[in-house]
């Protein structure tokens, strides 16, 4: 085809994305209508952290309860770390949430409160990559930026009927949605183009029929939409084993504070063994009446599985903070009946939930 067909035809495929937004845009919280004024770049900031690698439908609540609590960029980056990452409990990828914040200490400290409108002043930003940074360039501030999220690498592997298997595409996805993305309104095509991946160009059983791009997409044509994006085969996922040691005293339960870094950094959790594929250390930190409970908890981190044993004991009386922070890790005695409140992350919500079920003999007492 020739430049000026080529090009044609990428406008083409622009305008028909963006008049169907204008008339089936999705209502989200953080967003404005098509052809509104530009949101507010904290809004678009939030929102974007709190969708990466989570649904819209679970991301919902959250934003509200955050956005109610810290309703701009200055109260949030005077959040106390504990009570923000209590507040983000269950949503996952929690070192976004400690990006979060040291993001947002570093706009209200450092640049008056202001985000910056460029793409590489938002990527210098904690937590703020290349997709976050052109979301919030296009869409808060109206700049032109390519925008590629998972939605959008289905959809453009499908309108071009891309052949290179992910994640190896990426660089490819990239540069065919550049040469798509327009020069005016990249906000609402980047949002159209997360629409149409969300709503209509699903993982399975697209709905081509009702998609404004069906007669431009070459994997509907070929009628194969499904194949699309190709993927490389998956590698198993390792299983990783440990021991939760799950300790009450006086209707109160021993939590700690694990390390800032590495996984569920900051989180309050369930003291125990190491997590290792050889399932680790098995001794118990504490002499005493122990009951290993029949069944762990399995949980499924990114790049590996989880299986957890518990074991529960409780004490006569508390005893002396030091010693039991000795042997169990520093932390405190939290009310049992106020567990929910603790903001635990799921896995270790799912272990109190095991531990504090009413049991018979399903126990091996050690």
């Amino acid at each position: 085809m020739p430049v000026d067909g080529l090009m044609a035809a990428e406008r083409s495929i622009a305008d028909a994305l963006l008049a169907h937004y204008r008339v089936r845009a999705r209502t989200l919280p953080w967003r404005s209508p098509p052809g509104a004024a530009l949101p507010d770049p904290y809004r678009v900031w939030l929102s974007e952290i709190m969708l990466q690698q989570t649904t819209v439908a679970a991301v919902i609540p959250y934003y509200h309860r955050f956005l109610a609590r810290w309703p701009t960029v200055e109260a949030l980056a005077a959040a106390q770390d504990g009570d923000l990452m209590a507040a983000w409990a269950g949503l996952g990828y929690y070192a976004r949430a400690r990006n979060l914040l040291a993001c947002a200490r570093k706009v209200a400290g450092e640049l008056g409160g202001l985000f910056p409108s460029d793409e590489a002043a938002l990527r210098a930003l904690p937590g703020i990559g290349a997709y976050t940074a052109a979301a919030i360039a296009a869409i808060a501030f109206g700049q032109r930026a390519v925008v590629v999220d998972g939605n959008v690498e289905r959809v453009v592997s499908r309108l071009f009927a891309v052949e290179t298997p992910m994640p190896a595409a990426k660089p490819e996805l990239r540069a065919l949605t550049d040469s798509i993305t327009p020069d005016a309104h990249a906000g609402d095509f980047a949002q159209a183009m997360m629409d149409l991946g969300a709503t209509i160009c699903t993982p399975t059983r697209p709905a081509c029929l009702t998609c404004p791009l069906s007669a431009r997409c070459a994997a509907r044509i070929a009628g194969e939409a499904e194949r699309y994006p190709v993927k490389a085969p998956k590698k198993a996922k390792p299983t990783r084993r440990g021991v939760a040691w799950w300790v009450e005293a006086d209707g109160a339960v021993w939590l700690v504070r694990r390390p800032d870094k590495g996984l569920l950094g900051g989180m309050l959790g369930v003291p125990g063994s190491d997590w290792t594929e050889t399932g680790g250390e098995t001794g118990l930190p504490l002499a005493g009446d122990w009951l290993l409970l029949n069944e762990p908890v399995r949980h499924v981190f990114t790049h590996f599985a989880l299986e957890l044993s518990i074991a529960r004991m409780r004490l006569d009386r508390p005893g002396d903070p030091l010693e039991i922070a000795k042997a169990l890790g520093p932390g405190q005695w939290w009310p049992r009946e106020r567990i929910a409140e603790a903001g635990l992350p799921t896995v270790f919500a799912r272990v109190a939930r095991a531990a504090m079920a009413p049991r018979g003999e399903d126990g091996i007492n050690e």
